[in-house]
């Protein structure tokens, strides 16, 4: 039983990381844009976070640095795909290399270093592990739903979808499609950049370089698996979670499996869940998604 709460526990808590940038970039593929630079910024949120969080003692402000500066990262991608009509997949690619060297350069001090963790928040007075957990961690999981009534019941989530599917129609109903793929892009960059953030100072408390070991390419996968639905975000982000758990308590019981295999297991799983479940995305995915928007603005 212990074994089993240990699973549950850990599937929720490394789960969250990942969460938080799927449902960013659900959110901006709903606006058209797809951004393959999520690692790069997931990176970026945790070298930075680390280095203000050790500076200032404090993994609060680290947090908050860290989503301004995966603010400030994504709106440079925004700036390009919407005003300088570049290529999504190019720009993304560019980000994705920015932010795997920036990090690189800004980690290189604390390899090795502990910074402070942010405190486990228990709302419960219960012993179980299944309520010890850090505040973000019930954030993420309270930020899906919130995702999903501000996508399907609110006037900007239908003014979002409409310019994902058309952004010269959305225009022709008194619609900014520049500033709608602003606001999207802008939101998921904050996201990706506290999953990242949460990665180093929520979860292992220390920083290693490429330490996000491509969640940022996993969330890209999740979205297609989540047919762009933030509450369907959630079972992909607890699958992918159970695997990274389920592969580090393999290794503890040393079993003669090599630790490579092990490794490989987390993805080794999306990669079949997207072949059992991504079968007709295309009819699923925004008609604009990726495509440049040329019209007026």
């Amino acid at each position: 039983m212990n074994w089993f709460l240990s699973w549950i526990s850990g599937t929720i808590l490394y789960a969250a990381p990942l969460l938080f940038p799927t449902l960013g970039e659900v959110i901006e593929q709903r606006a058209g844009l797809v951004n393959l630079g999520l690692e790069g910024l997931m990176l970026l949120g945790a070298s930075v976070s680390f280095a203000v969080s050790f500076a200032t003692q404090n993994a609060w402000v680290g947090v908050l640095v860290a989503g301004c500066v995966g603010l400030l990262a994504n709106l440079i991608y925004a700036w390009l795909v919407v005003h300088r009509q570049a290529h999504q997949l190019a720009a993304g690619l560019a980000l994705m290399f920015f932010g795997i060297g920036l990090s690189a350069l800004i980690g290189k001090a604390y390899v090795g270093q502990m910074a402070p963790v942010l405190p486990k928040f228990q709302p419960f007075p219960s012993q179980a592990l299944l309520f010890r957990y850090d505040l973000l961690v019930y954030v993420a999981f309270l930020l899906a739903p919130l995702c999903w009534f501000l996508l399907f019941r609110t006037r900007f989530g239908l003014k979002l979808r409409a310019v994902g599917e058309s952004p010269a129609i959305a225009y022709a109903a008194g619609v900014s499609p520049a500033l709608v793929r602003y606001i999207a892009a802008a939101t998921a960059g904050i996201l990706a950049a506290i999953g990242g953030a949460h990665l180093a100072v929520g979860i292992t408390g220390t920083w290693s370089e490429g330490m996000t070991a491509g969640r940022g390419f996993i969330a890209i996968a999740l979205v297609i698996f989540s047919r762009w639905d933030p509450l369907r975000a959630i079972i992909g982000a607890l699958l992918f979670g159970s695997a990274v758990v389920l592969q580090l308590q393999l290794q503890a019981q040393g079993l003669g499996i090599s630790p490579f295999l092990l490794d490989m297991l987390p993805y080794v799983l999306t990669v079949l869940v997207l072949l059992i479940w991504g079968r007709g995305v295309r009819y699923v995915a925004p008609a604009s998604l990726g495509r440049v928007y040329f019209g007026t603005e």
